[in-house]
């Protein structure tokens, strides 16, 4: 582990030893003492508050204050007023000038939860901010300036919201800058029974408790769970063990009473563990699996077939976008190539389809007779599918689809939204992927 992002963990109290936490934490050291803007993104509850408390405080602006806003938390009404400030009388209940919260940062640097829930008319005057610092108090004409360092974040996918019209596309990129990404709990496993512990040991000093520990299985439970309220709901789940399992041994059983997302017996990413109960009344008397393992393994089966009907569509779409371009006859991917004429291309569920009785890239119209000569040629299958056979073993899910970001991103020569786009992926989904498969330089 680096030595300066230690310290930096030991600072602010962040625990952790996973790769992806290590990167975050390189990222915000590299960053946080310049004046770039940032945009936090990930989902809610992996601690997008606590990572901007670390730039701040990394920052040269540590000595001035913070001030941290939750725009989704402000009614529309008064948003502008509680950003910008108004004068006395500007509307019904002003009885007295307000500072907003630029002017309380002034010097220092504001933290802008929740970027994406903000109305039009407030973007308009957040860019006004970002490009020269100039902003309007409610009810008044006096040009204001703030010098600040602002830190955005969302947990939305901010781009489909550009294109669907609900954010503008020049705040985004005035935004958009830097993007540090924070994983989900999920996707540091190795970093969830440290964390736990330290939560535990917390409340029991709080609540004057004992905590017994746990059994093995239900730390492999804590450990397999999706834990879809990330942080926030570890910490919850270890505040109600403390206090209603007061002086108590924890088993999976008793665990899973507090485990409230959608998967509540394990993961719902990767296989589960199967949990041995040890109770012979639960196990069936035909196969001895337990419902409980039972149902672990259907509910596996269903995620895995979800997962390569994904993989299907995005590897279906991939192939569309390239067999539509131009230029046929020097493609710049030559997996890819696919006779055929432009006007009777296939579509994306012609291309990749879960019916094994036709090739793929033959259009399923094209194998019923008809009268009209368009119908007489049948297009071949793309080469792409020829060099997976190729292979002396069949990829995996996630090599394939590795394979295929990589060859996007070459083929784009870097471009992540033309890559994305060709994926059939958003450009958020697509820097998870780049993340999760260390392809990010």
């Amino acid at each position: 582990m680096n030595a300066d992002i230690q310290k930096v963990q030991e600072k602010f109290g962040l625990i952790g030893q996973s790769d992806a936490l290590q990167r975050v934490l390189e990222k915000c050291y590299l960053v946080a003492p310049t004046k770039i803007n940032i945009l936090l993104s990930g989902e809610s509850g992996v601690g997008k508050d606590v990572m901007a408390r670390v730039l701040h405080g990394l920052s040269e602006r540590k000595d001035k204050r913070l001030v941290i806003v939750n725009c989704g938390a402000i009614p529309e009404g008064i948003i502008e007023s509680e950003l910008f400030g108004h004068e006395k009388g500007s509307f019904t209940g002003a009885d007295h000038t307000r500072q907003g919260y630029f002017e309380m940062a002034d010097g220092g640097t504001i933290f802008l939860d929740e970027i994406g829930d903000t109305p039009k008319n407030v973007q308009v005057k957040l860019l006004r901010i970002l490009e020269n610092g100039e902003y309007y108090r409610v009810g008044s004409s006096e040009v204001r300036r703030t010098d600040v360092r602002i830190i955005t974040a969302t947990n939305r996918d901010l781009w489909d919201d550009v294109q669907h019209g609900h954010f503008r596309e020049d705040l985004y990129y005035r935004l958009d800058t830097v993007t540090i990404h924070i994983p989900p709990l999920r996707n540091r496993r190795e970093d969830i029974p440290l964390i736990f512990r330290s939560f535990v040991e917390e409340f029991a000093r709080k609540y004057d408790s004992v905590f017994q520990g746990f059994s093995d299985d239900a730390r492999e439970l804590l450990v397999s769970y999706r834990w879809p309220g990330n942080i926030r709901e570890l910490r919850s789940v270890a505040e109600q063990l403390v206090v209603l399992e007061r002086s108590q041994f924890v088993t999976a059983e008793k665990l899973q009473k507090y485990l409230k997302g959608r998967q509540h017996t394990g993961s719902a990413d990767n296989l589960p563990m199967a949990i041995s109960v040890g109770d012979k009344q639960h196990r069936s008397s035909g196969n001895g699996l337990s419902d409980q393992e039972r149902e672990l393994l259907y509910r596996a089966m269903i995620d895995l077939r979800s997962e390569i009907s994904d993989m299907k569509k995005m590897l279906g779409s991939f192939i569309y976008n390239q067999m539509g371009r131009e230029d046929k006859s020097s493609r710049a991917l030559p997996l890819l190539s696919a006779p055929g004429r432009s006007d009777d291309k296939p579509t994306p569920e012609d291309l990749v389809h879960n019916s094994g009785d036709v090739p793929l890239g033959v259009k399923r119209d094209s194998l019923h007779q008809s009268t009209d000569a368009q119908h007489e040629d049948i297009e071949e299958e793309p080469q792409l599918m020829d060099y997976f056979r190729g292979m002396d073993t069949i990829p995996s899910v996630e090599d394939a689809e590795k394979f295929l970001i990589k060859l996007a991103l070459e083929r784009f020569e870097g471009n992540r939204r033309k890559a994305a786009e060709t994926l059939g992926m958003s450009e958020r989904t697509l820097y998870r992927k780049l993340d999760q498969y260390g392809l990010i330089n």
